[in-house]
């Protein structure tokens, strides 16, 4: 059984990190795509690229529900190949576009697919032991950063043999990876774990609202999606940001995320296997949090361009918080409706990727725009920082809450079990 998780283990990764590759590799030459088939100038070509990438965000809010709560009834394994196969079709799409709207179209099968992370934290949930859970979603934040060291050189080295070159690798990557998980992966989630699919909790509406029966759910949810909010901070205004204020030229940008990455991968692949055993969840949320907004506050205020480099290093360390974080919610629902809560999570990342860059690129834009009241550059940082700090607050009083009401209820129950052990058994008695 260790070494059947082990390798389910080893396969998540692999398919998450093959994920982010893929998406990595396009990064540098997507502007150039569109470019090429609006004939726009830069501005019109990154108005393009925003309308494209809150369609794929408004497809993932609505179906990402649906594709949770199909892993419930089928199980994770045809879930996860078919998205695969999504994936694959949409970069496909991306690589022979004769037009823009096939762009569109490619956006739209992504979104409706695009249930990896969806699916693959399901999947981490039921291979997961409460010992091991938070350090096995620290794999998700350690793919995202080796992703997004690998995608974006690979991209730009295969772009000197054409456009359309790095669309026609990433589509291979994820067919390939289909094709071997098709033969090697086990499916996570036993028959007897399943239940009905239901159009009423397959929607975002909907797959909350069932949620409701765990109270501390919904509170950690808003938790969340604060931090997803203030992440946008730095994904969606670095580059304006430095350019502004440093100057910083494009290969610059380009090293400067992939410390960020390298530092991500870092931290939550290895780092929070040693810390999280020691904190717990629960003060691995508190203290990441606080780190977490402590570099983004630096970041805000940084007024010499080797500060930016320094402060990486605990705006990263923050990322203990996240895995800590998404440990705690997945010990608060029983197994059979993993896949609903985590299609829930990817609905409200989907949303925030909709507020997050317009709330941060406006912002920047207020504070930089000619005649402004006050010039202030880093200003979508300190709204990051303080909505990591409110994360923090929400968090606190939702677990305070639940272990008030545990005293109460069981005072012969010992709080050192932390509260998700607790809510978790209840979970399982409820269904």
């Amino acid at each position: 059984m260790l070494h059947s998780r082990k390798a389910a283990m080893g396969f998540i990764f692999i398919t998450l990190l093959i994920d982010i590759t893929g998406l990595g590799i396009i990064i540098p030459v997507f502007p150039d795509l569109i470019k090429q088939l609006t004939g726009g100038n830069i501005s019109q070509v990154s108005q393009w690229g925003g309308v494209l990438t809150v369609i794929y965000a408004i497809m993932q809010f609505f179906c990402a529900p649906i594709i949770g709560n199909l892993s419930d009834k089928y199980g994770r394994r045809p879930v996860l190949l078919t998205s695969l196969l999504g994936f694959g079709v949409d970069y496909l799409f991306m690589a022979v576009a004769p037009t823009i709207w096939w762009l569109f179209i490619s956006r739209v099968i992504a979104g409706i697919t695009g249930a990896s992370i969806t699916t693959a934290s399901a999947y981490i949930a039921d291979v997961s032991t409460h010992e091991t859970r938070a350090k096995n979603f620290g794999l998700i934040g350690a793919a995202f950063g080796l992703g997004f060291i690998i995608g974006p050189a690979l991209g730009g080295i295969l772009a000197h043999y054409g456009l359309r070159v790095p669309f026609v690798v990433a589509a291979s990557f994820c067919l390939l990876n289909a094709l071997y998980g098709y033969f090697v992966l086990p499916e996570s989630l036993a028959k007897e774990n399943r239940r009905k699919f239901e159009w009423k909790r397959a929607n975002p509406l909907g797959s909350l609202g069932h949620l409701k029966k765990y109270p501390a759910v919904l509170g950690l949810m808003g938790s969340v999606m604060l931090v997803y909010i203030a992440a946008h901070a730095l994904q969606s205004t670095w580059t304006y940001i430095n350019i502004e204020r440093f100057n910083w030229s494009p290969q610059k940008l380009g090293w400067s995320l992939a410390v960020v990455g390298a530092m991500t991968a870092l931290v939550q692949g290895v780092l929070i296997r040693f810390i999280n055993p020691k904190l717990g969840n629960e003060k691995s949320v508190y203290i990441g949090l606080a780190i977490y907004s402590i570099g983004m506050l630096s970041f805000a205020f940084a007024n010499q361009s080797w500060m930016m480099f320094v402060f990486m290093i605990p705006y990263c360390l923050g990322g203990i918080a996240g895995p800590a974080l998404q440990a705690i919610l997945s010990g608060h629902v029983p197994r059979n409706e993993q896949g609903e809560l985590q299609g829930a999570l990817t609905s409200t990342m989907s949303l925030t990727s909709i507020i997050g860059p317009l709330v941060m690129t406006n912002l920047f834009a207020w504070f930089t725009k000619p005649g402004a009241t006050m010039h202030f550059s880093g200003a979508p940082f300190l709204l990051g920082s303080i909505l990591l700090m409110l994360s923090a607050a929400v968090a606190f009083s939702v677990l305070k809450s639940e272990k008030h009401q545990v005293k109460q209820t069981s005072p012969e129950l010992s709080f050192e079990d932390t509260p998700q052990t607790f809510s978790s058994e209840v979970a399982e008695e409820r269904n």
